[in-house]
């Protein structure tokens, strides 16, 4: 899928549809257009990758990124690899490649020691794990349901921050045009609890909070984040 023709693919797209692939529902086209163009129109997740990881002249590895993901980084000036992690005990990269590592959502749900070591082999010094998923505690996730990965992902004895991530917690919105926009798609991607929010919103946006996860090589975590630590990380 495109934006529409001869536009850019910026990172609000490449996220969209990442994450569509994690949403419990079916979208029409006409709506799966509305959810891109609502989502995190402040671009606060783009600022906070390019503070962490800043992408230009340098090598990515990207897990599970889809074409638009891809693209996006290209623009970017980026060497961009795709990363395709299995079963099997080495990853298909060589060592030291690397600058940076990105997953978001799906592609990256647990950390293992070995998905850990390979990441640390792939990782040049200094190189940086970023892992993008949902947060929860927001007005989404109470229409997704009560998913158990929201509170064991960013607890002190969940798998990422046991093993030396930092958390970022970005409180993002869907934003839509309009009041009748948010609850006419809310009807049609949740059905009747959609529609019950949608009746009673004041404004025709909604919360959704997104944890990035990142560490530097060797489980250093990465000291930019010192200001914007979430609260789920010092629990």
């Amino acid at each position: 899928m495109r934006s529409g023709a001869g536009e850019e693919v910026d990172l609000e797209w490449t996220l969209y549809f990442t994450l569509v692939s994690d949403l419990p529902l079916t979208l029409s086209a006409e709506a799966a257009f509305v959810l891109a163009a609502a989502f995190d129109r402040e671009h606060k997740i783009d600022r906070a990758l390019e503070t962490l990881g800043p992408v230009a002249d340098r090598d990515v590895a990207v897990i599970g990124g889809g074409p638009a993901e891809l693209a996006r980084l290209r623009a970017s000036d980026s060497r961009v690899s795709e990363l395709a992690i299995g079963d099997g005990d080495r990853w298909p990269a060589t060592d030291a490649s690397a600058d940076m590592i990105l997953s978001a959502w799906s592609a990256f749900r647990g950390v293992s020691d070995r998905d850990l070591a390979e990441a640390d082999r792939v990782l040049r010094p200094g190189g940086r794990l970023i892992v993008i998923h949902d947060y929860g505690r927001d007005e989404v996730s109470r229409l997704r349901g009560d998913l158990p990965e929201y509170g064991i992902w960013s607890r002190r004895d969940g798998p990422f921050i046991r093993n030396g991530f930092r958390i970022r917690v970005l409180h993002c919105f869907w934003t839509f045009d309009s009041i009748a926009d948010a609850a006419r798609f809310l009807g049609e991607a949740f059905g009747e609890a959609g529609a019950a929010v949608g009746s009673e919103l004041k404004r025709p946006r909604l919360s959704y909070n997104v944890a990035i996860y990142h560490r530097i090589r060797g489980g250093q975590a990465a000291s930019t984040d010192a200001h914007s630590e979430g609260p789920a990380a010092r629990a």
